[in-house]
């Protein structure tokens, strides 16, 4: 199987980076966000945004995972925090790739049970194939790639990558 590099290390912290002075501009009067990662990677991803977060922001940060089965995102969605953690702050919901959009929305249902007072989506990469209509606030990365094309993000210990199959 042939894989194309879309996304290296450096290029994936960069995306990361800037997604985080996003999220601080949206929240600029906001004493604290929650950053909400659906496992596995966009819970890195939310962990990578907390710290850079931390140096460039005095707003409290609080990290959150979010576990959702992909196959049947009707099954019960569980998190790290209890709802009143969430209820009345800004929240971001963060994932890797935004395909189909079908994690992406079933997760927002969960949240939006709850009163929230700002309610925010990233992605790493953006799909235009979403059957979904969802939206990603703040992308990394927009992919206009066939149906048939699969993008996959692979956290190693010093190393990451996004690429095309």
């Amino acid at each position: 199987m042939k894989k194309e590099i879309i996304l290296n290390t450096e290029q994936i912290n960069q995306k990361i980076a800037r997604i985080a002075h996003q999220i601080i501009e949206c929240n600029i009067d906001e004493k604290e966000v929650i950053i909400a990662g659906i496992e596995k990677n966009g819970y890195i991803i939310a962990t990578m945004i907390e710290k850079i977060l931390a140096n460039i922001s005095d707003i409290k940060v609080t990290t959150c995972s979010v576990k959702i089965n992909k196959e049947n995102p009707l099954d019960k969605v569980i998190t790290s925090i209890r709802k009143e953690d969430y209820e009345n702050k800004s929240l971001v919901l963060v994932d890797d790739v935004l395909n189909s959009g079908a994690t992406l929305i079933y997760a927002i249902k969960h949240f939006l049970e709850t009163e929230i007072k700002q309610f925010k989506t990233a992605v790493l990469v953006n799909r235009n194939h979403k059957k979904f209509p969802v939206k990603a606030d703040f992308k990394g990365i927009s992919l206009s790639t066939t149906t048939i094309n699969h993008v996959k993000v692979r956290f190693n210990e010093n190393k990451a990558e996004a690429f095309l199959t």
